[in-house]
């Protein structure tokens, strides 16, 4: 359940928390007061667009904070969190949080680690269930009449069973239709295959060459300089009278004379003999270095020609020698596929054929199932439209299946071979007719408030939000409605917003939105209402504050 909702520079609302309580919770306020900023900031914590245009004025973001009590939650949720990396509920509570700014900043977290806004939206198909004043629309739509009556029947895993056995089919035609084509275009392809794999196989690639190849050719078209450089520095390590090894014989006779008059000096020509060797070593490896120098134009010409040939290959098949060797493995397997296109044709065929025939087992098998359920949602429904003012109404559900010959062709949707039509007829005597014939907004609101209420006990979403979903009713069948809402409250978490006092008065809890001036702005507030002031709540709603409305308030609010 919804345990607090934090709002924080929505539109009216500055800061605003609420602590909503089990069962059935109602909303209620005057026209404009911002009743649906509240709905409007949970949809934004479950995912919902952001308009910064409700950011309010005078602010440079908004927030938005739900607390869940998920104790109970039936959907895996725990394993949810870890699959995602996100924190675990602690003492079995969920915490989602939304801001935005007017700089265009968008940020979300759960259990306050940063996550997704798809994430949000998946926990939100969990956690809450938001019908609108236009959400009765909905049900003119043939897929959400199908997932309705799936819901219903707990038809999850066969429809599922199709939808596999679909995507199966689907990948196993779109193989087939790569192999399937004119003669032209197959002589085309096999020659362009054939060429691929040949350039790339004559290559005898290896993933890590081109480093080395790059290194060996800046060092062959460097070679006459490294010769040049290298004699040049050996002749300064020569035994003329210039070079540095004569100049150091000089040295180190100058030494010993001075080590002869003073013994302090004697280290002195055990450092030059340290440093002699030295010299002699680094002119015995310079001499070996430019032994291997060697200024081969022919071998230039070959580093270069490979280089040329990886970097045409790049240029060709992928950014690196490895994707260049994927590239002529995956054409590889095409053209082996190719040259064998008759017995893979053949292989796919018979898969296809296959596929066909399980694709209609399950299309046949969720088909039946949904004929078997069909007609206890149907009296189910017609039980709740005739407690909601409609009498001997009569709610029917009209399914037409698809051949299973058609399994095989196109057009199909993960949702089987079947097309619906919620019919309904509320009059004794009338026939049946589709949900889009009725034209009366209210008669369409209690049929989707019946089949809530139906859904109510099979789902396991465990809050309801209804927003004005009462409008266009009235009288009795008001307080049917309201009575409706309790009875649903029993099972999940009930928030309703509503002008109808018979609604209102079935809640557990009140809550009222106002609307206040401080400092010359206008403010949205909600306090819950303690029993007296739910009576003075309901007459407004009534249409006064006189003795009799109060009464007619009090009469409403007995048990």
């Amino acid at each position: 359940m919804l345990t607090t909702l934090r709002i924080k520079n929505l539109a009216l609302v500055a800061d605003l928390t609420l602590e909503f309580q089990p069962g059935y919770n109602v909303i209620t306020g005057e026209t404009g007061a911002g009743k649906s900023i509240l709905i409007g900031a949970l949809s934004l914590v479950l995912g919902d667009r952001a308009d910064r245009t409700l950011i309010r004025s005078g602010s440079d973001s908004c927030l938005v904070e739900a607390v869940f009590d998920v104790a109970r939650l039936g959907a895996p949720l725990g394993e949810f969190l870890a699959e995602k990396g996100l924190e675990p509920c602690e003492a079995g509570q969920l915490v989602l949080k939304r801001s935005f700014s007017t700089a265009g900043a968008n940020r979300q977290f759960v259990n306050g680690s940063p996550t997704t806004l798809a994430l949000l939206i998946a926990l939100g198909q969990w956690l809450v269930d938001i019908h609108g004043p236009h959400d009765h629309q909905s049900l003119l739509q043939p897929a959400k009449q199908l997932a309705i009556l799936d819901a219903f029947g707990k038809l999850d895993p066969a429809r599922h069973a199709f939808a596999a056995r679909l995507r199966q089919r689907q990948t196993l035609e779109t193989a087939k239709a790569a192999l399937v084509v004119d003669e032209q275009t197959y002589a085309q392809q096999l020659d362009l295959l054939r060429f691929q794999t040949g350039e790339i196989e004559a290559g005898r690639l290896r993933a890590d060459e081109e480093a080395q190849l790059e290194s060996d050719y800046h060092r062959a078209s460097n070679s006459a300089k490294l010769l040049q450089l290298g004699q040049s520095a050996l002749a300064l390590l020569g035994e003329d009278d210039a070079a540095l090894i004569t100049q150091a014989r000089a040295l180190g006779r100058a030494l010993q004379d001075l080590g002869r008059i003073d013994a302090a000096a004697l280290s002195l020509a055990s450092f030059h003999e340290q440093a002699m060797a030295g010299w002699r070593d680094l002119r015995e490896q310079l001499s070996r270095y430019l032994d291997k120098i060697d200024i081969d134009p022919a071998r230039l010409q070959e580093l270069e020609d490979r280089l040329n040939f990886l970097h045409s290959l790049k240029r060709k098949y992928g950014a690196s020698l490895t994707d260049v060797m994927a590239f002529g493995q995956n054409a590889r397997k095409k053209l082996a596929q190719l040259e064998q296109r008759d017995a893979e044709l053949q292989r796919l065929n018979l898969e296809l054929k296959q596929a066909a025939a399980e694709l209609a087992r399950a299309g046949r098998e969720l088909s039946r199932q949904r004929r078997k359920i069909i007609p206890q949602l149907c009296q189910a429904v017609t039980h709740q439209l005739s407690q909601l003012g409609f009498g001997p109404s009569r709610f029917a559900i009209d399914l037409a299946s698809a051949e299973p010959a058609g399994a095989a062709g196109d057009g199909l949707t993960a949702a089987g071979l079947d097309t619906i039509e919620f019919q309904f007829a509320p009059n004794v005597g009338e026939p049946a007719r589709p949900l889009r014939a009725i034209a009366s907004s209210g008669e369409m609101a209690r049929v989707m408030l019946a089949l809530k209420s139906v859904l109510a006990a099979e789902d396991e979403i465990p809050v309801l939000v209804f927003d004005e979903v009462d409008a266009n009713i009235g009288g009795e069948t008001a307080v049917v409605v309201g009575e409706r809402m309790r009875q649903i409250a029993r099972q999940r978490q009930v928030l309703c917003i509503t002008h109808l006092a018979p609604v209102a008065a079935c809640a557990a809890t009140h809550f009222l939105v106002t609307k206040q001036v401080r400092a010359d702005r206008t403010l949205s507030e909600i306090h819950r209402l303690p029993p007296d002031e739910r009576v003075t709540e309901l007459a407004r709603m009534l249409g006064s504050q006189s003795e009799a409305a109060r009464k007619h308030a009090r009469s409403l609010l007995s048990p």
